[in-house]
């Protein structure tokens, strides 16, 4: 069970100013990288009585420094706080990267640190911040003597397969639509959530409608194609043939995130789903007509069925 979490969205927000071991990083879609970080800070926490917390940035300080525009993100903010918790986090601070930190010396962001958190341990990786990234671990292990603090670092990098677990691979995974890296690297599958909205009915008039999902338009998608997903409506699951893409059989456009719930025909316009990516099925195709779609759709369905039935 997912334990209660303390959020806040900047650090002179906190008010409960304890003993805390503090991890720094933007930690999107908390892979089992970051998963094995934050497991080792709460471990030694927990033996010390001391409090938990992760000051994550928001956006992304990529976004900001390399003025990077389009779909990024690996989670929702909301998913984030809600993926830390499950580690056993006890308090998230959804700092905002904007100009001003950008701009903050590492030692003055470290005086923060210490006042308003009472920061006993700083955690992370072969990491670096403040400006220009000057605050590098020998730079924070000397200022923690004299401040009273320690760096710790968690040098056991998670290796899956031939690589390491990495939000660069994660991304890459998604690019080419093989979600069972991702869910490999994430420790869960990829999903997306959002309200199901109303399209032009296509679906309905070949036979096969669908819930078109309106997600966060910073999320990442999976490459355009057909996946075999579980679709949740609240606590209840289903199978579904997800399509992402343009649709080009029918009048291609922009991309959009297609489910066909199978076994199902409720109306859930205004509800919230989420979309779980279990495995690509074949890449988003143009067909000579209709009836060449509805035959390729069924064949998705069945095999959906064999897949995750």
């Amino acid at each position: 069970m997912t334990q209660s979490i303390i959020r806040v969205n900047k650090l002179a927000e906190v008010n409960d100013r304890q003993p805390t071991f503090v991890a720094i990083g933007s930690f999107d879609g908390v892979h089992r990288g970051h998963q094995l970080l934050l497991q080792s800070m709460v471990s030694a926490a927990r033996k010390q009585g001391a409090r938990t917390a992760v000051l994550t940035f928001f956006p992304h300080p990529k976004r900001v420094l390399q003025n990077l525009t389009g779909p990024y993100y690996l989670s929702t903010l909301e998913d984030r706080v809600a993926l830390l918790a499950e580690q056993g986090i006890d308090l998230v601070i959804t700092h905002p990267f904007d100009e001003e930190v950008r701009h903050t010396r590492a030692a003055d962001f470290v005086e923060q640190l210490l006042r308003y958190l009472n920061m006993r341990q700083l955690w992370g990786g072969d990491f670096a911040f403040g400006y220009k990234r000057e605050g590098t671990v020998p730079f924070l292990r000397r200022l923690g003597q004299e401040k009273g603090f320690t760096v710790e670092l968690v040098k056991g990098m998670v290796k899956l397969g031939d690589g390491l677990v990495s939000s660069s691979r994660v991304r890459a995974g998604l690019a080419s639509g093989d979600v069972i890296d991702v869910a490999d690297c994430l420790g869960r599958p990829y999903h997306l959530s959002g309200v199901v909205v109303r399209g032009d009915h296509r679906g309905h008039t070949i036979g096969f409608p669908t819930a078109n999902l309106a997600a966060w338009d910073e999320l990442l998608l999976p490459a355009n194609g057909v996946y075999a997903t579980y679709a949740w409506l609240g606590q209840k699951r289903c199978l579904a043939a997800t399509n992402v893409g343009v649709r080009p059989t029918i009048n291609g456009g922009n991309v959009t995130v297609e489910a066909h719930l199978l076994d199902f025909d409720d109306d859930i316009y205004g509800q919230e789903l989420r979309l779980e990516f279990i495995k690509h099925i074949r890449p988003e195709m143009k067909f000579a007509n209709l009836k060449a779609l509805q035959a390729q759709i069924q064949a998705d369905v069945t095999q959906v069925q064999l897949l995750l039935a």
